[in-house]
């Protein structure tokens, strides 16, 4: 076999031995908890979509300020945080008083009845 075959089949082997390792990583990062896709906090507006393991709506961005939910997260009933190394905030009111609970990474939260979950806001320190 000449050089330039040996090269070639070389190149054939590394490519798909990259192409298989590439395949691994895509699947790893697309883990999700609970139908939540990883980096996102993500919202269920009943125990049945919890409980069905699909999100009503997701939350990615890392803000200073709070950022108000739309219609698909305001009111949820459970909380759920994907990310590895962030903190999320959440601001609620109950009973016309605004409340503020912390979510730390890979934690969960189901609120009851009379919280009514309004606002997010992400930030990047891991710990409550």
């Amino acid at each position: 076999m000449n050089a330039s075959r040996k090269l070639a089949a070389i190149g054939s082997v590394l490519g798909v031995l990259v192409s298989a390792s590439l395949a691994v990583a895509s699947s790893a990062s697309a883990d999700t908890g609970n139908g939540c896709a990883y980096p996102r906090v993500c919202f269920y507006l009943t125990n049945t979509d919890w409980n069905n393991r699909t999100p009503t709506a997701a939350y990615q961005d890392i803000t200073t300020t709070y950022q108000n939910l739309s219609s698909r997260a305001a009111g949820s009933v459970v909380v759920f945080n994907s990310r590895n190394d962030d903190r999320a905030y959440l601001r609620a009111s109950v009973s016309g008083t605004t409340r503020y609970y912390c979510l730390p990474p890979n934690g969960l939260i189901s609120f009851a009845s009379g919280i009514v979950v309004n606002g997010i806001r992400i930030d990047s320190a891991a710990t409550c």
